[in-house]
């Protein structure tokens, strides 16, 4: 198996188990690719346009000219994050991104926002196998400084994090969850009447 094909392997979904040294390997070749691009990006200055031209390359696909990140960033794998139209993200932002981050136009990303899309199989058999889940956010979302993004949690169009949540449930549009575990405490009211 190739790069490209591993890529396209790990955007399927696909579990990766500690015993397979094939995939073991590929899996830390893009994470080393990952490590030394967010390196470049954390220990100097850059321009905006220098910022989306790294961040097009580490995910291999062309970032819009409008995002904006404030270093640093951190991630894991960086082939598998999807970035839409007039996002932001803060300073300190980490993603585990093997099981595929999108993150909708519009949307804002407070400092130090986690967002994890893997997870361990339960039993010792199966504990050093990783398991991806996609992490999807919508258009206009915000969330705030510290929250936590589980694998498999969808939070739709113009809902809001609060800071230091930790959200393990998908999250409804035009709602603002709170808590550990988040919890929805609010409905936002969009009318522009």
């Amino acid at each position: 198996m190739d790069m490209r094909e591993f890529i396209d392997f790990c955007r399927k979904g696909n579990p990766i188990s500690g015993e397979d040294k094939e995939l073991h390997g590929l899996l830390t070749e893009c994470s080393y690719e990952a490590q030394k691009i967010t390196m470049a990006l954390n220990t100097s200055y850059h321009s905006k346009e220098e910022i989306v031209e790294i961040f097009s390359e580490l995910t291999g696909n062309k970032v819009d000219s409008s995002f904006m990140c404030f270093p640093p960033f951190y991630t894991d794998f960086g082939k598998n994050i999807t970035i839409g139209k007039n996002v932001f993200f803060n300073t300190g932002c980490s993603f585990q991104d093997r099981g595929g981050i999108s993150i909708g136009d519009g949307s804002m990303l407070g400092m130090n926002v986690t967002i994890a899309t893997l997870n361990h199989g339960l039993p010792l058999e199966t504990r050093n196998t990783t398991y991806p889940l996609p992490v999807i956010i919508g258009n206009n979302v915000w969330i705030g400084s510290n929250a936590t993004i589980l694998p498999g949690v969808t939070i739709e169009d113009n809902s809001v994090v609060a800071a230091g949540a930790v959200v393990t449930k998908d999250v409804p549009e035009n709602t603002v969850v709170a808590g550990v575990p988040a919890k929805a405490v609010k409905k936002i009211n969009n009318d522009l009447k």
